[in-house]
């Protein structure tokens, strides 16, 4: 075949394969879609037909209303933030850099050398967590040695911080960049159905005992079925992830416990109930239910029960550091108990020396980067 027509052929299969990408692009916003076109519909169903036609009492009307349109705008919040929040970038740091990467290419096939090479790599590096071979966690497609709790997800060909699950229904990958989000939108669209779903309930009876239909009725009987429905489903999923915030799990690592020196602990990173709840909703109290990111943390250095096989070291003013990696110390978060409370008290986590995780370069100021869909975990 000429050389031209080879090409020819090559670029029409690039377009072609350039085309379906961008049809799968498309059809993945169907699910968000779905949801939003919903949402709006019940938005129109609660207001007009019933509020408007069916419930005469004024004050009971505005009480509605009002309480209706707080779960509303709180859910569409906290279900765009979900959506709209992009992945946080690894740090450079955890990059295998040419060198390392040719020297591991010239040793495969041999396992134990190339367990090695990242051995090396890595001793320098905040990682505790490992393979259940008890290597270091490596991804072979981003080539990077995988932060702690960090998994590699295959449609956005990219790793994901503290990653939970792929959520078709957001087009995003929940991980340590919306969780927060992500829970708190679980959390009012369970309050929302559940309360279309009891205002509604009187003319649902109603209308099945005396056999009348008006105005806009049937657009009320499927909202509180169709409420019902999403509330049975979303209530189960709002409380498992309640569970393992305060566990301080991932979906992930509740199937897959994490490894550490030592071996599996489905509790290494619990912390006690209200410290787990912190770590994702943070430590000032009036921002706990908002869409606002308050987590604590970077999403690759994360404070644990215990660092098996990790030495203390000590800096000139006598402050305890702990060590991560098997040649450098890494700043670890205390808690300070004395100031935890449920009444409002803003707690704090303290590093040492008094410093702030800006104390590292990158834990101010992460770099976010867009493609923000996931699925199969690594």
């Amino acid at each position: 075949m000429p050389r031209a027509m080879r090409q020819r052929t090559n670029n029409m299969d690039t377009e072609k394969r350039d085309f379906c990408w961008q049809c799968i692009r498309i059809c993945k916003w169907f699910p968000v879609l779905f949801i939003l076109t919903i949402t709006a519909w019940s938005y129109y169903a609660f207001v007009v037909p019933f509020c408007m036609n069916m419930v005469s009492n004024k004050v009971a009307q505005a009480i509605y209303l009002i309480i209706f349109h707080i779960f509303f705008i709180l859910l569409i919040w906290s279900y765009w933030k979900t959506v709209a929040t992009n992945l946080i970038k690894i740090p450079e740091k955890f990059i295998l850099q040419q060198d390392s990467l040719d020297r591991m290419q010239a040793l495969i096939g041999n396992n134990d050398a190339m367990s090695e090479v990242l051995n090396d790599y890595a001793k320098d590096l905040p990682v505790v967590t490992r393979t259940i071979k008890g290597e270091i966690r490596f991804c072979e497609y981003c080539k990077i040695v995988k932060p702690d709790r960090c998994h590699h997800c295959s449609v956005c060909s990219q790793c994901v911080l503290k990653m939970d699950h792929h959520c078709p229904w957001v087009n995003n990958c929940v991980g340590f960049h919306n969780y927060k989000f992500f829970i708190l939108f679980l959390g009012y669209a369970t309050l929302y159905t559940l309360f279309i779903s009891l205002t509604t309930l009187e003319h649902f009876i109603i209308f099945f005992k005396v056999k009348q239909s008006g105005p806009g009725t049937f657009h009320v009987i499927f909202l509180f079925i169709v409420a019902g429905m999403f509330f049975l489903s979303l209530s189960s999923l709002f409380f498992y992830h309640c569970f393992l915030t305060l566990n301080n799990r991932t979906t992930l690592e509740a199937f897959r416990h994490p490894v550490f020196r030592s071996g599996k602990d489905r509790n290494g990173f619990s912390l006690g109930k209200l410290n787990n709840f912190q770590e994702v909703f943070g430590d000032i109290p009036r921002l706990w239910f908002l869409p606002i990111f308050t987590s604590l943390g970077n999403g690759w250095i994360f404070p644990i029960r215990q660092v098996e096989g990790a030495s203390n070291t000590y800096d000139s003013m006598g402050n305890t550091q702990n060590s991560f990696g098997d040649g450098v110390s890494f700043p670890e978060r205390q808690f300070d108990e004395d100031q935890h409370t449920l009444l409002g008290v803003e707690t704090h986590r303290a590093w040492p020396n008094g410093g702030t995780a800006a104390d590292e370069t990158e834990l101010d100021s992460p770099t976010i980067i867009t493609g923000s869909q996931a699925g199969t975990w690594y």
